[in-house]
């Protein structure tokens, strides 16, 4: 009975503190009538027999943290599951989840810094393999390298567990010390490293550079704390003043804070342009405006979109193309427009729920429909429930543009499908393999490495040991795509992502279509110049 009470207690604290939060942060509501606080008693008190039933009579000892809050990563336990009948974004976070969250917002965390994942070993457990150290990071400075498996943690043995499992055991305080066993291609016994841990910053603008004389191409990955900073800084070292066009690229953006996305398309759109509102049953509409302006840079920008492009980056998207400042080109995208409020609760724990609704500036919702759709379907079938484009929007220029399933592009291009060859090699790791392979015997890789039939050869040979078939008219019939992820592990290794991503975008088909496309954003951007001053002679 005791942990009945505590669950009980739990429940009711909670649900205190979200109505105080709610006052603080939230809009002021108005007091229920007593039939509404009788219906929620009623509620803990069905609640409660239920959990005390469970706990009497279960085959097993309940564990009261498992059943109220589910197991790690799940929405398994009770809160979870409740939010679950709400919508697919309100969410419960455990205190290892909530840091997450914050981590993942603040754009740092404390550790070595190099990107890792769990692949099945000869034995077919999990061993841990790093992919890339990042440049300059802890790990970068020590020495290690793409390929080493990571065998030890502070002498603990990593073999069987996972990639969040092992990352867990290299972060740590600034300062302090991790020691590292790893073996590697070509040396016969285990590497020892003494790492000191630092601030990590995971960049949002991972990709900023001139793809030909005058147009710059600008990759953002998510919208955390920095990503404004990050864009101002890249645009300045783009020479923004000079820039004669613009590929912005926010293909598989996952989104993140409402503010950063203010704040980006503030660069682009004129001042106090709508930028996106929001409001719910007790959350006020609120709009946001630009409040610098784009300063009369002009120049065309053509914006890459996917099905996996959501959330904050569908907001600066959906302004950009209401305001006919760019032109869209890619994949409908993800269709997020739930605005959750995050609420620190107890234990380190938090809650984010949905208050409010997004809408573009010209009252798109961009929301997508997720009534009888499941939650695994949501999230990894978006394009299984599109659309039905029965809200119809018209932009500055007088377009018509469609809400209610995220946002259509103004010219769809669909990323192309790997064929079975290419999915076999990329799911089997053998490009990142045969980098290993190769660099055992070929310590020196020029910058402008290319593959050559030697080269294909060593491929071949390579295949065979691995026990890979392939035919040769398969080979023929993939060639491009095999020298192109041959040349991109091998610079990768030698170089670093920073390269390697730069030959990978320039021969990106989508950002090839995008160039051919940068007059149109013009003429697109001319025409609602001169729609929208007709209107206001009228």
């Amino acid at each position: 009975m005791k942990q009945t009470r505590r669950l009980v207690w739990f429940i009711f604290s909670t649900v205190l503190l979200c109505a105080l939060l709610g006052g603080v942060y939230g809009q002021r509501v108005e007091a229920t009538t007593s039939s509404d606080d009788s219906d929620v008693q009623n509620g803990l008190n069905r609640f409660t027999k239920v959990y005390d039933l469970i706990e009497q009579n279960y085959a097993d000892p309940v564990d009261p943290d498992k059943a109220i809050f589910g197991p790690p990563n799940s929405s398994l336990g009770a809160i979870p599951g409740m939010l679950r009948t709400l919508d697919p974004h309100s969410n419960f976070f455990d205190p290892k989840a909530f840091s997450q969250l914050r981590e993942d917002q603040e754009g740092k965390y404390y550790g070595v810094g190099m990107q890792i994942t769990a692949r099945p070993g000869r034995m077919g457990k999990l061993v841990t393999i790093v992919l890339l150290p990042m440049p300059g990071s802890p790990a970068f400075r020590a020495g290690l390298r793409p390929g080493d498996v990571i065998t030890h943690v502070d002498g603990k043995p990593t073999e069987d567990l996972n990639t969040q499992q092992v990352a867990e055991m290299l972060k740590g305080p600034k300062g302090t010390v991790v020691h590292v066993t790893i073996s590697r291609e070509g040396s016969e016994e285990p590497l020892q490293f003494t790492i000191t841990r630092d601030e990590i910053a995971r960049h949002s603008v991972d990709a900023a550079f001139m793809l030909r004389p005058g147009i710059a191409y600008i990759h953002i990955i998510n919208f955390n704390e920095n990503t404004n900073d990050e864009l101002s800084e890249a645009l300045r070292k783009l020479n923004e003043q000079s820039l004669q066009g613009l590929v912005l690229d926010f293909r598989g953006n996952p989104g993140g804070l409402l503010q950063e996305a203010v704040e980006v398309t503030d660069h682009f759109v004129e001042k106090n342009q709508l930028i996106v509102y929001h409001y719910g049953r007790h959350s006020r509409e609120k709009k946001y405006y630009a409040s610098k302006g784009a300063d009369s840079n002009e120049y065309p920008i053509v914006v890459l979109i996917n099905r996996m492009t959501a959330s904050a980056a569908e907001i600066v998207t959906g302004a950009l193309q209401d305001h006919d400042r760019a032109l869209v080109m890619g994949e409908p995208s993800f269709g997020k427009g739930l605005v959750q409020t995050v609420y620190p609760l107890s234990e380190k724990s938090g809650l984010a729920l949905t208050t409010a609704r997004y809408y573009t500036p010209s009252g798109r919702l961009i929301q997508r429909d997720y009534s009888d759709v499941s939650l695994y379907d949501y999230y990894y079938h978006p394009q299984s429930n599109p659309s039905a484009h029965n809200e119809v929007r018209l932009t500055d220029g007088g377009r018509e543009v469609y809400g209610g399933g995220g946002i259509e592009p103004d010219i769809r291009v669909p990323e192309p499908k790997m064929t079975p060859v290419q999915d076999k090699l990329s799911q089997r790791g053998v490009f990142f393999n045969f980098g290993k392979y190769y660099l055992a015997t070929h310590t020196t890789i020029p910058r402008d490495f290319q593959v050559t039939d030697q080269v294909l050869e060593e491929f071949k040979h390579f295949l065979g040991n691995e026990k890979i078939q392939i035919t040769d008219q398969e080979l023929a019939d993939n060639l491009d795509f095999i020298k192109n992820r041959i040349r991109l592990q091998l610079v990768t290794v030698i170089y670093g992502e920073a390269e390697a991503g730069r030959i990978s975008v320039e021969n990106d088909y989508l950002v090839q279509k995008a160039l051919e496309e940068l007059p149109q954003a013009r003429e697109l951007l001319a025409k609602a110049k001169k729609y929208m001053a007709s209107k206001n002679v009228r």
